[in-house]
């Protein structure tokens, strides 16, 4: 399972070309080639950039949704919505689509920002404002949700 670390802040030109930061590229070095899947996130006014093998691990899962239930045909509808195939160019640049710009609010300044298997991709400030949010009290969710974790198991996910 690939694991992404990092966060890199980055600048998008005025045709949202983004260039990846060296140790990120380094990173995805073995899997480059096979591309990414870019979208709108679920939760969050950010971007993901999935790296190809980890989309089509999603995909799997998702394929298994029984299209004949219509709360699983309106969420495939809307998970995939704005879903683009992205590649590298020469110098090692991603393309961000205007309508990925306009939903993610990124206009210059952007954080590329590891998530596990994937990249987020936010407007720097949306970024900041998500990580320092004091509302939330970040010690009491690690416990909720990572508490009861048994790292025993082979298999956590």
């Amino acid at each position: 399972m690939l694991t992404i670390n990092g966060v890199h802040e980055c600048k998008a030109d005025a045709k949202g070309r983004v260039a990846l930061p060296a140790p990120l590229r380094k990173q995805l070095n073995d899997i480059i080639s096979e591309g990414f899947v870019l979208k709108r996130s679920v939760f969050q006014p950010c971007l993901e950039l999935y790296p190809m093998q980890a989309w089509n691990q999603v995909m799997t899962k998702v394929n298994r949704l029984n299209r004949f239930v219509k709360k699983n045909n309106d969420f495939i509808r809307r998970f995939s919505a704005g879903v683009k195939i992205i590649e590298l160019d020469n110098n090692g640049r991603i393309l961000i689509p205007k309508d990925l710009l306009q939903f993610g609010g990124i206009e210059s300044d952007l954080v590329l920002a590891s998530a596990v298997d994937i990249i987020e991709i936010w407007d720097k400030s949306a970024y900041e404002q998500s990580v320092s949010n004091d509302s939330a009290d970040f010690g009491a969710l690690a416990e909720e949700v990572m508490g009861e974790l048994k790292y025993d198991e082979p298999d956590v996910s």
